[in-house]
C-alpha cells in the first residue's frame, strides 16, 4: 500500500507538468512567453513541487504511525487467547469437575451400600437376641421369676 500512495505525489508532479506544458504551448506559438510570466510559471511549479513533497512525507509519517499501531495491535492480539484455546481449558475444567463429581458419588454409593449392609446385619443379630430372649424366658419357671421380683436384692 505504500507503494501505491508514493507513486501519488509523482503522479501529480507528472501531470502538473503537462498542464505546464499545454498551457505555455500556445503562448510559445502566439509569440512566446515573456522572462517575468516564464519565471512565474516556475517559481508556480517549484512550489508546486514542494507542496507536494510536503504532503508526501506527511503521508509517510502517517502510514509510518498507522503501521506501528497495527504491530502494537499485533502484539495485543497475540497475547490474547484464542476461541479454541478458551473452549479447551473449560472442556478440561468441566472434565476433571465431572471427574470428581463421579468419584464422590461413587464414595457415597459406597458408603451406603455399607450402611444398608450394616443395617441388615443389625437386624439380624438383634432378631436373634430377641430370640434368645424369648427362648430363655420359656426355659425359666414363671414361680421363680416371681420370687425374684419380691426377694430383696442387697446393696451395696
Amino acid at each position: 500500500m505504500s507503494r501505491v500512495v508514493s507513486y501519488v505525489p509523482r503522479l501529480a508532479v507528472f501531470a502538473a507538468g503537462i498542464m505546464a506544458g499545454v498551457l505555455t504551448r500556445p503562448r510559445r506559438e502566439r509569440g512566446g512567453i515573456g522572462t517575468a510570466a516564464e519565471q512565474d510559471l516556475k517559481r508556480s511549479i517549484a512550489d508546486l513541487e514542494s507542496r507536494l513533497e510536503a504532503h508526501e512525507s506527511a503521508d509517510a509519517t502517517r502510514f509510518t504511525q498507522v503501521e506501528a499501531r497495527l504491530d502494537e495491535h499485533a502484539v495485543k492480539l497475540a497475547d490474547i487467547p484464542s476461541t479454541a484455546q478458551i473452549v479447551g481449558a473449560m472442556e478440561q475444567l468441566l472434565s476433571k469437575t465431572m471427574t470428581t463429581l463421579d468419584e464422590r458419588l461413587t464414595t457415597q454409593a459406597h458408603s451406603i451400600e455399607a450402611l444398608k449392609t450394616t443395617v441388615t446385619q443389625t437386624d439380624n443379630l438383634l432378631e436373634r437376641v430377641l430370640e434368645s430372649l424369648d427362648s430363655l424366658q420359656m426355659y425359666t419357671d414363671p414361680a421363680e421369676l416371681a420370687r425374684d421380683r419380691v426377694a430383696p436384692r442387697p446393696t451395696v
